[in-house]
């Protein structure tokens, strides 16, 4: 896909912020520190659109981009970073539960778990969650050019394996560095766009 414009919108850090304007959602959503930022900013050929940080768990809100006028790339809080309170935790519970409530047709969910680190519980957890409220997503094992070649095949096998994901699902191992897997996420979600039912 040809990126023509992409532009901050708003964060969101309650229902009454929510975009419910009838366009597609790409909803992008991982652990804490997978690299999600870096896949946002080089899905769309720019450098600091979504901002990276050292420090895991910084984003607490729902960041919407607009992208080419026509949909946006929504940059979730990540979950399960260990050393937020419980009630942050909750608190960004309540805003997912929220957001996925609010337009859950026109949403498709890019997941993000780490090739390296392989999938967690916590990964589990949110693919069931996704799968339990009927929500569509693809699976990025992102930073795949930090696993040695000769050991990818069995890191994505053992992901597969432990999302339980059908042989069909689409699971993409991307590199933000190298550019691996960018043109399969974007065929993936042009799949969906161009899938959906007119509003």
């Amino acid at each position: 896909m040809r990126i023509e414009s992409g532009r901050f919108i708003r964060s969101a850090v309650s229902k009454s912020d929510f975009l419910e304007d009838g366009l597609p959602q790409i909803a992008f959503v991982g652990r804490s520190n997978v690299g999600k930022s870096s896949l946002l900013n080089r899905l769309l050929g720019r450098r600091s659109l979504a901002h990276t940080s050292s420090t895991p768990g910084r984003t607490r809100a729902i960041n919407y981009f607009l992208i080419n006028t026509s949909f946006y790339f929504v940059d979730l809080p990540g979950y399960g970073y260990a050393k937020v309170s419980k009630k942050t935790r909750r608190d960004w519970a309540r805003l997912m539960d929220g957001y996925f409530a609010s337009t859950p047709q026109r949403t498709r969910v890019v997941q993000i778990v780490d090739a390296k680190v392989g999938a967690t519980p916590l990964d589990r957890d949110a693919t069931d969650y996704f799968s339990e409220i009927g929500i569509s997503t693809t699976v990025v094992a992102t930073k795949i050019d930090k696993v040695p070649r000769s050991k990818r095949v069995r890191h994505l096998k053992a992901i597969r394996a432990d999302l339980e994901l059908p042989e069909d699902f689409d699971l993409i191992p991307f590199s933000a560095v190298q550019g691996t897997g960018v043109a399969e996420l974007w065929k993936s979600i042009e799949s969906f766009l161009h899938n959906l039912p007119t509003a």
